[in-house]
């Protein structure tokens, strides 16, 4: 990556971060569970984010709001972009609600049959 995309990058995520507040507040994790599906979230990550062979884990505690939307709209990896036209922010605030919604799993310990 060179300055220019540096420079890109942070001005994306510095705009993200003070524009994206709003939406992550009105986000509704049942829709956000159907947009996962619609979208096609689950083919790579999991239906419950857990990652895959092809896509990292998302979930639980995802990256921040700000941070996903600007990896969604300018990603050059193996995964495509998703620009707004595609994935609105509304549907994208209620994706990552969906995915701050699923809890962490159950520390092995605390599960008598895994502990004889």
């Amino acid at each position: 990556m060179n300055i220019k995309q540096l420079a890109s990058s942070l001005a994306c995520m510095t705009a993200c971060l003070i524009l994206g507040t709003g939406a992550a507040a009105a986000a509704d994790a049942e829709k956000g569970k159907a947009g996962y599906v619609k979208h096609g979230c689950w083919q790579c990550h999991g239906f419950v984010g857990q990652g895959g062979i092809t896509g990292p884990k998302l979930a639980p505690d995802p990256i921040p709001l700000p941070a996903m939307n600007a990896f969604l709209r300018n990603t050059k990896g193996p995964m495509p972009p998703y620009m707004e036209a595609v994935l609105s922010n509304a549907d994208l605030a209620d994706i990552h609600a969906y995915l701050q919604s699923i809890p962490k799993a159950q520390d092995y310990k605390n599960i008598p049959q895994l502990n004889p």
